[in-house]
C-alpha cells in the first residue's frame, strides 16, 4: 500500500500522463478527479450512434521522442492499411514494438495519416498555411498579389520594433495585406476580440517561427524534395507538418487506455467528481474537498500531492479567502473561449473533390477546413471520414464538425439543441458545403473554458504563477491549468516533468513552466542548431 496520495484534478492529457507517471516511477497513490463523464479533456472523443467525433481536431505528433515513444506504447502503428488506404491501393507504414499486441487485430492502434487542411474564402478554397501557389495567386487575383508582395517586403524592412499585441506578431511575419486578407478577422472570430488586443505569447506559442519565408521554402522542398515516410520532422514548423498518427477511433482512445492501464496498476479514477475546495497550510496543499455530482455528497481528500489542470481561475477561487488579494483579482479576471461543435451526419457534399488526392466517395480531401466566410459564424469544419475512417458508421455517409468559438452564456451558447442545429445547418448551406435535404442526423456538444484567452488580466498573470510555485506540493499543469495554449504533447510533458521534479527531490516549478517556451519549439535558431 503506498504511503503518499497525489490528487490530480483533470482527466485529460496532463492528468492521465501524471498518474501514469507516478505509478511507473514512484510509490505514490494517483487519484484522479474528473467532472466530466469520459476521459481525455478536450482531446476526448465522443461516439453518437456509432459515429465518433472530437473536440477539435488532435495531429498526434511531437518533436519530442519521450512523448512519441510514450504514445507508441500505449498504441503501436496499424500493420495493415486503413479501410480507406486499402481502397485506394495505398500502404501505410508499418511498424512493430515488442511485446505490443498485433495491430491488424486490435482496435488499438494508431493510423499515419497524411496532413491536409485548407481555408474556405470567398467561396474558394486556399492552402493552410496559405502558399503563394499558382491557385493562390488566380484566387486572389493580381491587384491584390501585388499589395501583398508589397505589404510584405516593407514589413520585412520596417518591422514593428515592439510586439505589444497578436496584430503586430502576425503583421511582423506576413506584412500588413496577407494579414487583413488572411489573419485578421478569423482570430478575431477566434476570440470575440481585435488581434490587436491579444498579447503575441498566442502567436509564440501557436505559430511560432511561422513565416512567408518558411512557407515558401517548405512548398519547395516537398516540389523538388522527397517526401520523408518519417513522422518526426524535427527541422519542420509544427504548422507545416504533413504526416502525424491519429487513433483508430479517435484521440478519446487513448486516453480511455490510459485511465484503463493507470485503473489496472491501482490507481484511482472518479468521473463526474469535481474539486470544490482546496485547503492548504504554508507552503503545503494538506487536502481536497471532492463533490460526487450524482450524489451530492462532498468529501475531504487527504493530499500529499496536488496535480491541478483545472482552469486557474477556480482552482484559486476553489483554495479560498485566504489567497492574496492580487492573486485572487487576477484570477478572477481570467477570460477564456468556449467551444460549440455540431456532429452532422449528411448523405454527400456538395462540394467535391478537385484536387489530385484520391479519397473515399470523391468528398474533399481535407481534414478541417478554416471557414473565412465573413458572412457566417462558424469556425472551421471537421471531416472525419479523412481522419479515420473507423469513426463513421455508414462509410457512404459524410460524418462532419462544425466548429463555433463562443462565450459561455452567448447567444449562441443558450440556444436549445434544434435551434442551433437548424442555424448551422443554414450557414453551411449558404455556402455552399452541402444541401439541407441531404442531413441525416445531428449532435451539440458545448465545452467550456476550451481556450486560455491572453488577454483580460494576463499580462498579470506571474502573479499568480509566484503564488501557486510557493506551494511545494502543488504542480499547475496542462493547458487549464497553466493558462497556457499548449498542444497536448506540451501538456503531457509539463506532466512528466512535474513527476520528473518529485522523483528528483527538486522543488522549484521553472522547468515546468519553460515547456513550450524553449528554443526547439521556437524554432528561432540563431547560429548553430538547437540542441534537440
Amino acid at each position: 500500500m503506498a504511503n503518499r496520495t497525489a490528487i490530480l484534478i483533470g482527466g485529460g492529457p496532463a492528468g492521465l500522463t501524471a498518474a501514469h507517471e507516478l505509478l511507473q516511477r514512484t510509490d505514490i497513490h494517483p487519484v484522479v478527479i474528473e467532472v466530466g463523464s469520459e476521459l481525455g479533456g478536450i482531446c476526448k472523443t465522443l461516439n453518437y450512434k456509432g459515429n465518433r467525433f472530437d473536440m477539435g481536431g488532435h495531429r498526434f505528433f511531437s518533436k519530442h521522442d519521450r512523448v512519441m515513444k510514450w504514445w507508441q506504447d500505449f498504441m503501436p502503428l496499424q500493420g495493415a492499411p486503413a479501410a480507406d488506404d486499402r481502397v485506394l491501393g495505398r500502404k501505410l507504414v508499418v511498424s512493430r514494438l515488442a511485446g505490443a499486441p498485433d495491430p491488424e487485430k486490435t482496435d488499438l492502434v494508431m493510423l499515419l495519416r497524411r496532413r491536409l487542411s485548407r481555408i474556405l474564402f470567398r467561396r474558394r478554397f486556399f492552402d493552410y498555411p496559405v502558399s503563394l501557389s499558382l491557385a493562390t495567386m488566380r484566387n486572389l487575383g493580381l491587384v491584390r498579389m501585388i499589395r501583398i508582395g508589397f505589404s510584405y517586403i516593407w514589413c520585412r524592412l520596417f518591422p514593428v520594433k515592439i510586439e505589444g499585441s497578436l496584430e503586430d506578431f502576425l503583421v511582423n511575419r506576413f506584412g500588413q495585406e496577407l494579414y487583413r486578407t488572411f489573419f485578421k478577422d478569423y482570430t478575431q472570430k477566434v476570440w470575440g476580440v481585435p488581434p490587436s488586443r491579444i498579447k503575441p505569447d498566442w502567436g509564440a506559442q501557436r505559430i511560432k517561427g511561422l513565416s512567408v519565408s518558411k512557407v515558401l521554402f517548405h512548398a519547395l522542398r516537398s516540389m523538388f524534395g522527397r517526401r520523408s515516410d518519417q513522422v518526426s520532422q524535427k527541422n519542420t514548423e509544427t504548422s507545416l507538418i504533413e504526416q502525424f498518427y491519429y487513433p483508430k477511433l479517435g484521440p478519446g482512445q487513448m486516453w480511455e487506455e490510459v485511465g484503463r492501464r493507470v485503473v489496472a496498476a491501482g490507481g484511482e479514477i472518479l468521473l463526474r467528481h469535481e474539486v470544490v475546495g482546496v485547503s492548504w497550510e504554508g507552503d503545503r496543499v494538506t487536502s481536497v474537498d471532492v463533490a460526487d455530482l450524482a450524489s451530492g455528497e462532498v468529501r475531504r481528500m487527504d493530499a500529499d500531492f496536488v496535480f491541478s489542470s483545472m482552469a486557474v481561475k477556480d482552482l484559486v477561487a476553489a483554495m479560498g479567502p485566504r489567497v492574496p488579494a492580487q492573486v485572487a483579482r487576477v484570477a478572477e479576471g481570467l477570460v477564456y473561449r468556449d467551444f460549440m461543435t455540431v456532429g452532422l451526419l449528411v448523405k454527400r457534399l456538395k462540394i467535391r473533390n478537385q484536387t489530385n488526392i484520391p479519397t473515399m466517395n470523391d468528398i474533399v480531401p481535407d481534414l478541417w477546413i478554416y471557414i473565412q466566410e465573413s458572412d457566417v459564424k462558424l469556425g472551421r469544419l471537421q471531416v472525419f471520414n479523412n481522419w479515420s475512417p473507423y469513426m463513421v458508421a455508414d462509410p457512404d455517409t459524410v460524418w462532419l464538425g462544425l466548429e463555433y468559438f463562443c462565450q459561455e452564456g452567448d447567444d449562441l451558447w443558450r440556444q436549445a439543441d434544434a435551434e442551433f442545429v437548424e442555424f448551422a445547418v443554414g450557414e453551411l448551406a449558404s455556402i455552399g458545403v452541402i444541401d439541407p435535404a441531404d442531413v441525416l442526423d445531428a449532435k451539440v456538444v458545448r465545452i467550456p473554458k476550451t481556450y486560455p484567452a491572453y488577454f483580460g488580466t494576463y499580462d498579470e498573470f506571474d502573479s499568480i504563477r509566484e503564488f501557486t510555485s510557493g506551494i511545494e506540493n502543488l504542480f499547475l499543469v496542462g493547458r487549464n491549468g497553466m493558462h497556457k495554449y499548449n498542444n497536448t504533447d506540451h501538456s503531457m510533458l509539463t506532466a512528466m516533468t512535474a513527476v520528473d521534479n518529485i522523483v528528483a527531490g527538486v522543488t522549484g516549478k521553472s522547468n515546468i513552466w519553460a515547456v513550450n517556451t524553449e528554443e526547439e519549439y521556437h524554432e528561432e535558431k540563431s547560429g548553430e542548431e538547437a540542441g534537440s
